[in-house]
Parts: C-alpha cells; sequence; structure tokens
C-alpha cells in the first residue's frame, strides 16, 4: 500500500465526482485492503474503449494494492439498465446473457490482473433471493423518489411508459453493493443516482455506506457523442491492431488528450510534459502514435503495435491497400446498384444513411477517386475497390 496523498491523486486522476472524499481518506488510512466494485451488464458480446475508462480505473485501484471485484451483472443484464434510455430496452435471454458474460471474462483481463481480480455473478445472490426478498427490497424505495432519476423524470412528463421492472434496476444495483460488502463502487456519470441506492441500501442493511467514484463518459471518434456501438463511433478492444491503430489516428488533436486522461496508463506528470512539447511545436500525430501504440500493445502485443504504426505508414503514406483487403462478390441479379446501396450490403456502413453520411462528408473512394455524387451507380460484371475512411477497404464485384 502506498501512502494515502498519494493514493488520492492517482484515484482521482480524470474522475468526474468523488463521494465522499473524508470517507474514502479514513478508509485508506486503515491500511486495509479496500473492495473495489464495478459492474457491467453483459448486453452486448464485446467490449470498447468507452467501457475501459471504468476498467482501467479499477487497475489504478488494483496497482493501489485493493481488492477488486469485477462484476458481471447477468441478473440485472435481464432487466435491461433504463439508464440514459427514453424507451423500455428489450429484453435478453439467458442463454445470451451467458455467452457475453463469457466474452467480457475474457476480454477484462486484457487490463486487470487475473490474479489479484475476483469475478463475481450477481445471479448467485438474486437467484436465492426469491419473490418475497425482491419485495421486500422494492419496499426500501418510493415512486417519488425513483422518479427523481433525470431519464424516468423526462419520459414520465413526456408521456413515454415507464416499464414497472424498470425501477427494480436501481435497486438490484444497489443490492449487489450489499451483498459484495463494497468499499467503493465505480461507475459513469449516468450512473449517479444508482450508486448512491448502493449506499442507501448499504445504511439500512447495517454496513457502512459504499463510497462513490463517478468516470466521465468516453466520446466516440466523432469526438461529440458517448462513444457506442450503434453509434458507429466506437473502438472495439477485441478489433484488429490496424483498426484500433488506425481509429485512434482518426481522432481529433484535442480529441486525443481526452482519451490520454481516460485511457492511458502514462504518468499525469509525462502527459503534461507531451502538452507542452505541441505547444512548443511538436507534431501531434508524432503523439498520437504513441497514445495508439499504447492502446494496441495492451489489447494486443508491443510487436502488433509495431507492425500496425508500419502498415499505417505504408498505406497512408505510400498509397499501398492492405494485403488482407477482402474481396467479395455481390449478386445484383443483373440490377444495377447504387454505390450507396452496395456499401451497406457489403458491410463497409452500418446501414444506408451512413453511407450517404460518409459520400456526403467525402471519405468514400472508389478505385482511389473521392466519391462526391450520390447516385453513383455500380454495373452489373463491374469490379470496384471501395475505402471507406482510412481503414475499410473491399474489392467488390456486381454479378
Amino acid at each position: 500500500m502506498v501512502d494515502v496523498e498519494r493514493s488520492m491523486q492517482v484515484i482521482k486522476r480524470g474522475c468526474d465526482e468523488l463521494l465522499v472524499d473524508s470517507e474514502l481518506i479514513a478508509r485508506l488510512k486503515s491500511g486495509r485492503p479496500l473492495r473495489i466494485k464495478a459492474g457491467f451488464d453483459p448486453t452486448a458480446p464485446d467490449l470498447h474503449l468507452g467501457h475501459t475508462v471504468l476498467i482501467n480505473k479499477l487497475r489504478h485501484f488494483q496497482d493501489l494494492g485493493h481488492h477488486i471485484m469485477f462484476l458481471i451483472g447477468d441478473f440485472t443484464g435481464l432487466i435491461g439498465d433504463p439508464t440514459g434510455k427514453n424507451v423500455t430496452r428489450p429484453p435478453l435471454s439467458r442463454e445470451q446473457i451467458l455467452e457475453n458474460a463469457r466474452t467480457y471474462n475474457e476480454q477484462v483481463f486484457k487490463i486487470l490482473d487475473p490474479e489479484k481480480t475476483e469475478i463475481f455473478f450477481n445471479s448467485s445472490w438474486f437467484d436465492d433471493l426469491g419473490a418475497a426478498g425482491m419485495i421486500r427490497l422494492a419496499a426500501q424505495h418510493t415512486v417519488a423518489r425513483m422518479l427523481e432519476r433525470d431519464d424516468f423524470a423526462k419520459r414520465y412528463s413526456g408521456g413515454l411508459p415507464i416499464a414497472i421492472h424498470e425501477f427494480l434496476y436501481p435497486l438490484c444495483q444497489g443490492y449487489d453493493s450489499v451483498a459484495m460488502r463494497a468499499d467503493v463502487e465505480l461507475g459513469g456519470t449516468d450512473q449517479k443516482f444508482n450508486l448512491l441506492v448502493g449506499r442507501e441500501l448499504q445504511k439500512h442493511y447495517g454496513q457502512a455506506p459504499q463510497c462513490v467514484l463517478t468516470m466521465p463518459l468516453l466520446e466516440g471518434l466523432d469526438g461529440v457523442h458517448k462513444m457506442s456501438k450503434s453509434m458507429g463511433n466506437y473502438i472495439g478492444i477485441n478489433e484488429a491492431p490496424r483498426e484500433i491503430f488506425g481509429k485512434i489516428m482518426s481522432i481529433s488533436d484535442e480529441l486525443m488528450w481526452r482519451y490520454f486522461d481516460l485511457l492511458s496508463f502514462r504518468e499525469s506528470a509525462e502527459v503534461e510534459s507531451l502538452k507542452s512539447e505541441v505547444l512548443a511545436g511538436r507534431n501531434p500525430r508524432e503523439v498520437k502514435v504513441t497514445l495508439a501504440l499504447e492502446l494496441v500493445a495492451r489489447f494486443h502485443t508491443t510487436q502488433a503495435a509495431e507492425y500496425a504504426l508500419k502498415e499505417f505508414e505504408a498505406r497512408f503514406r505510400q498509397g499501398v491497400l492492405p494485403d488482407d483487403m477482402p474481396e467479395m462478390m455481390l449478386y445484383g441479379q443483373g440490377t444495377i446498384l447504387t454505390l450507396v446501396q452496395v456499401l451497406k450490403q457489403i458491410g463497409l456502413t452500418a446501414s444506408t444513411s451512413e453511407a450517404l453520411r460518409m459520400v456526403e462528408s467525402g471519405a468514400v473512394r472508389a478505385n482511389g477517386e473521392k466519391v462526391s455524387d450520390k447516385s453513383r451507380v455500380v454495373m452489373p460484371g463491374e469490379t470496384i475497390v471501395l475505402q471507406v475512411g482510412k481503414r475499410k477497404f473491399a474489392k467488390v464485384t456486381v454479378a
């Protein structure tokens, strides 16, 4: 264990809010390893860099000598976290949840030390709690208190439906803290209400209330919206090295510093030194390369990161096409397809509307030439090399 002042500096780096400082300092002074909790509902199979903001902070606590409790919400995932949603989330099956949980279990150890991490599944206590126990838990909060939550309040005032089971989610997340006897719980800024429910429930069950540490929500590649797969602005930690590297290199210089603060394990003093170098005239691109190398190495290997850099430089400085560019046959049954339709059908864009946006922004090339005409067509029998952005390529023949 390191000294308390140093611990607080590490813990608060990049955080949005800590509740309550004095309580955490008192627990740190006790000298015992604290029980640090963060939970993730396995509602999708892959984690992205936005998820790792919390996992990185868990690693900070781990390096300080504390006990990390990584909670996989296989029970709460069946409810669906209503945070930030304006509609009730469709439930997933138990089979989907368990398969996604398996992938989470593998991915988190790209950051956390498996020898020093305890994995929990909240079904282990909720399956035993039963209907009567759930009713007793629901008695701990009022509907009025639940409607203090911003997203619930907006849906209620807007006449949008709120399912009864959604009120259970904050209570279940709070009860997780009781079952795990958490000293500290981490969550995004949008999770503050749920984290505070945990404090209240721990008091009710005779436990010392957990400290709450909220972390900012990481912006995606667009620099505007929260990183998410649905927005298409994410970087998946299971993506290929060249994909991660290229996506990092595509972010703005301003967003780069945000990523350094929330994703890099470099000391704060080193990051400040890099900022000073850029102010003094160093090319920001060179600094961005150091961030890309660090992140690729974390999720793959140092060798993979170095190869990704070489490939990136060859592709974008020398115009070399990737060796592993997929070659596809698209069967249009002799019909003329628009380029926008082709992009969507071969998966270079997630939707036709995204394809249109990419063309409008000048991010699409056909045989090396920038496409500006949204009505551009691809004729039957034509073979074309398509590029979307800086990293997505495909050679397509339309039949």
